[in-house]
């Protein structure tokens, strides 16, 4: 199974943290987030995975070198453009692109979700994308309907919505960055370019199934947030990620 670590992002949320180092090499418990992001998927049974760079890029690159471990490790590399995710996808392409379903993971998303299950309940589905979403507190949210279809998004903050499948029952859900993605895909995404992945999601649920499966009743912190550096420390000492 293959599966794709974003991990290029200027982690200026982090700060002074990120001064001198990317988000990826940020220490939780002794070891960084990308060391825990590869480990998770590689238990999980994800052998082929690819990590794209552009902050600090270098460092990652030889952090990886250095890695012992049981995958294969490519670099897409965004040195010279931070293409955000959706353009982060299509130049990873030729890592991806192999005919079969492939994982992607924010790096700085810690979670105890059984992702090989995730994985296959995608491959038992006939969606182009699964996200994994729960019911917890985010500023920003996708809409579903009832058979989990993806119908919109909104801004909790401001009240913007958008909504692509009008529905009479919408409920929603906060994402965790983590979605399996079949590679037909990348006939329908802009061929090159910086954008992200929700506004393509967005877009392509009015005519594709765009599925959320609930998994509320897993542990989802994202590490980007300063204030749950703290919750993410106690997540990996008990938790053994």
């Amino acid at each position: 199974m293959r599966a794709m670590i974003l991990a290029a992002g200027l982690g200026t949320r982090l700060m002074p943290l990120t001064a001198d180092k990317p988000k990826a090499l940020v220490e939780i418990g002794g070891k960084t987030l990308l060391e825990i992001c590869i480990s998770n998927l590689i238990n999980y049974g994800f052998k082929d995975i690819v990590v794209n760079v552009h902050h600090f890029a270098d460092q990652i690159i030889k952090f990886i070198e250095k890695l012992d471990v049981k995958a294969k490790i490519d670099i897409s590399d965004e040195t010279n453009r931070l293409l955000d995710t959706g353009g982060a996808l299509v130049h990873a392409r030729k890592f991806l692109d192999f005919g079969e379903p492939f994982l992607v993971h924010n790096v700085d998303i810690l979670s105890n979700i059984d992702l090989y299950t995730l994985y296959h309940t995608h491959l038992n589905s006939s969606a182009l994308a699964t996200l994994a979403v729960s019911k917890r507190e985010s500023s920003r949210v996708f809409l579903f309907d009832n058979q989990m279809s993806l119908c919109g998004w909104r801004n909790m903050v401001t009240g913007k919505a958008i909504i692509t499948k009008p529905s009479q029952t919408l409920t929603a859900y906060a994402f965790s960055g983590i979605h399996v993605i079949s590679p037909e895909i990348f006939n329908l995404l802009p061929n090159q370019g910086e954008f992200p992945i929700v506004d393509a999601y967005l877009k392509l649920g009015k005519e594709f199934f765009i599925q959320g499966v609930d998994l509320s009743n897993y542990d989802v912190i994202d590490v980007g947030k300063p204030d749950n550096l703290e919750l993410a420390s106690n997540f990996i000492l008990h938790r053994q990620v």
